[in-house]
């Protein structure tokens, strides 16, 4: 037995496939504002984690090595002086990776050309507000690094 018609017009297969892209595309738009209006807080972060004294003496002066902290990327940068500092590795623009530049001694975010010094300040681009920094703590089989809650660098 042979059908006539089609069970599905052309026409009606092509209203389908525009109003399919179209709630597609209006899906798309919606997800980062219904994500932003309910936002919940991520992770929380641990209270401190150890970085071995081997990973510590193998940054050179005027260098950075990038550790875990919980969820965020940190960065532990070795001054020309040998001093060691501790920031999240996250821009705080959009959440962007940061590296650390040796022969300009900054922090750069790629995502949208942001500069923090290596204090950890924001000096340029769109970053909002300074690198959140972290405490340390030496001991005698590693670094003790820390977060006290909100505590964000200061030139």
């Amino acid at each position: 037995m042979r059908l006539r018609e089609s069970l599905l017009s052309r026409r009606k297969f092509f209203i389908g496939s525009v109003l399919g892209g179209l709630s597609m595309l209006v899906a798309y738009v919606l997800n980062p504002v219904v994500r932003f209006l309910f936002h919940r807080e991520k992770i929380p972060l641990p209270g401190a984690v150890k970085v071995a004294m081997s990973d510590v003496e193998a940054i050179a002066p005027n260098s950075a090595r990038y550790f875990e902290y919980g969820h965020l990327p940190g960065i532990l940068l070795k001054t020309e002086r040998g001093e060691l500092r501790a920031f999240s590795a996250k821009c705080t623009h959009l959440d962007c990776t940061v590296q650390y530049e040796p022969e300009s001694r900054k922090f750069y975010c790629a995502c949208h050309k942001g500069y923090f010094d290596d204090k950890g300040v924001n000096i340029a681009g769109p970053p909002p507000s300074p690198l959140l920094s972290f405490g340390m703590e030496r001991q005698e089989d590693g670094m003790i690094i820390s977060y006290q809650g909100g505590r964000k660098s200061k030139g």
